[in-house]
């Protein structure tokens, strides 16, 4: 992922380069927030929270470094929003202790 020189020293470029981007969201796998969701692929997108709602339903994916895309069910090729696995983890956790309890209507 980082590049390295051939002597194994990273130029400042080249550390500037990884700082600005992982700061910006972007990884150099090519995966980054707001991304089409269709670039994710078809596969592995779940339903956790489904119900009886129409059919209008959070989608989420676990990513092979762990972490987590969601996208909206009713717009399968709008923007996937990727969270690190410590972002999803503190947020279901707050979610069950009420800390989002504010967004229920």
């Amino acid at each position: 992922m980082d590049r390295v020189s051939n002597d194994g020293v990273y130029g400042y470029g080249d550390m500037f380069d990884t700082v600005h981007d992982a700061a910006h969201g972007r990884h150099h796998d090519g995966i980054y927030n707001g991304m089409p969701a269709t670039e994710l692929g078809p596969d592995g997108w779940r339903k956790p929270w489904s119900g009886g709602n129409g059919g209008s339903c959070v989608e989420a994916k676990r990513l092979n470094d762990g972490r987590v895309a969601l996208r909206q069910s009713t717009d399968p090729d709008g923007p996937a929003l990727i969270y690190t696995n410590y972002e999803i983890t503190t947020f279901i956790q707050g979610a069950k202790a009420g800390e989002a309890d504010f967004l229920l209507g």
